[in-house]
């Protein structure tokens, strides 16, 4: 485990530039100043069979496109994001909730040891021995979003972490983007509701690229 500070050259850029960046950082894994097109991937934990064919299709190509996926391996969407990068052959990055020490969700283990062992990382602002909480996850979105370009949200209700994140990403002026989904489908509530307050909408890997001008 490694411990840097936010005057340390290795510092993430980006997230200096939020209100409020942790001061220090816990990483297991390799952590850049300057990540190749960082993105966060986030949505709700009961994601349905769409949501995970969805995300498995976009997160592939975008990151056998060069993108850096950023999110908080949670379950659902977190972790399929997180695998589907692993499964590319890209780089992905974990924010937790907890100390690096303790794993949530448990199931998860395995997935935060092959994200570390591919290149990836592991980051916390909690000290080893911090267990998971409440009022930790929705401090941690901002990390997720704060090391990210951009967010893209696949499946979220109105009431979600997800959307947390969101927020915190249009405060600091980052690209938000969101899969549109059934009006009548609570997990697309969240996300229609951010393409209505101008977030760019996304069927296909096209959209994103175009936005940061790749082919």
């Amino acid at each position: 485990m490694q411990t840097i500070h936010i005057k340390d050259k290795n510092y993430p850029e980006l997230l200096k530039e939020i209100y409020n960046p942790p001061q220090t950082l816990y990483i297991n894994g390799q952590l850049k100043a300057k990540e190749m097109y960082p993105l966060a991937v986030v949505g709700t934990r009961k994601i349905s069979l769409y949501g995970q064919k969805i995300t498995r299709f976009l997160v592939k190509a975008l990151a056998q496109a060069g993108f850096t996926i950023i999110s908080g391996l949670a379950l659902g969407v977190d972790g399929i994001a997180h695998q589907a990068t692993l499964d590319a052959g890209g780089r992905t990055i974990a924010v937790l909730g907890s100390g690096l020490d303790i794993i949530y969700p448990y199931s998860h283990q395995q997935l935060a040891q092959k994200i570390i062992e591919s290149n990836g990382a592991i980051v916390s602002e909690y000290e080893p021995k911090t267990r998971p909480s409440k009022w930790a996850f929705p401090a941690r979105n901002r990390i997720v979003a704060g090391m990210s370009l951009g967010i893209l949200v696949i499946e979220a209700p109105k009431k979600s972490g997800a959307l947390i994140t969101a927020r915190f990403a249009l405060e600091q002026g980052r690209e938000v983007f969101a899969v549109p989904g059934n009006v009548d489908n609570k997990n697309s509530e969240g996300c229609n509701l951010l393409i209505k307050m101008g977030a760019k909408p996304v069927t296909k890997p096209e959209d994103i690229l175009e936005s940061f001008n790749l082919k």
